[in-house]
């Protein structure tokens, strides 16, 4: 699958098959994240693949008791970490968050092609999602991830025009 074909069809997966991801497939998946641009390609981020069933439903429950992200074999945990990136984007706001968003982005899309599903998780609690892991204070949760071979195929989203996203020469 070309890359414009998934981002065209990715979707947000809640039903997994049971089937574990092998970690051949896993090392596919982190060849594409390690070329993700950062700033000053600093690279701030590392990610952890968990498949232990006890911290994965620590996890789900540590994300507003979402069942669905124990289910899945395997879930990710994208961190950032702002003493290795020394730029901030716009004067407002760390590089590294940004850095590790486009990396997060550049998993599910290799996920995707490779028949995975995943969703992106941002409701977490930050400090007992460190706890489960051992995360040290210095580094900071960005985003969290189920990942395994969907068991649905969910519709399509409704998405804005063109029109309401893009203009040109100017904000209006």
């Amino acid at each position: 699958m070309d890359i414009v074909e998934a981002m065209k069809t990715r979707r947000s997966i809640r039903k997994y098959k049971s089937q574990m991801v092998d970690e051949e497939t896993i090392k596919k998946l982190f060849q594409v994240v390690r070329l993700a641009p950062s700033a000053h390609n600093a690279q701030p981020w590392k990610f952890i693949v968990v498949r232990d069933e006890e911290k994965k439903r620590k996890i789900a429950q540590y994300c507003g008791n979402q069942k669905f992200i124990h289910e899945a074999p395997v879930v990710i945990v994208a961190c950032g970490i702002p003493d290795e990136s020394s730029a901030n984007v716009g004067n407002w706001i760390s590089a590294f968050v940004i850095d590790v968003s486009i990396a997060t982005t550049y998993l599910i899309l290799a996920a995707w092609s490779l028949g995975l599903g995943t969703c992106w998780i941002g409701n977490f609690n930050e400090e007992k999602i460190k706890e489960v892991l051992g995360i040290t204070d210095d580094v900071k949760v960005i985003a969290i991830t189920p990942l395994g071979y969907p068991d649905e195929s969910p519709e399509p989203r409704g998405r804005k025009n063109i029109s309401e996203i893009v203009v040109y020469e100017g904000f209006e």
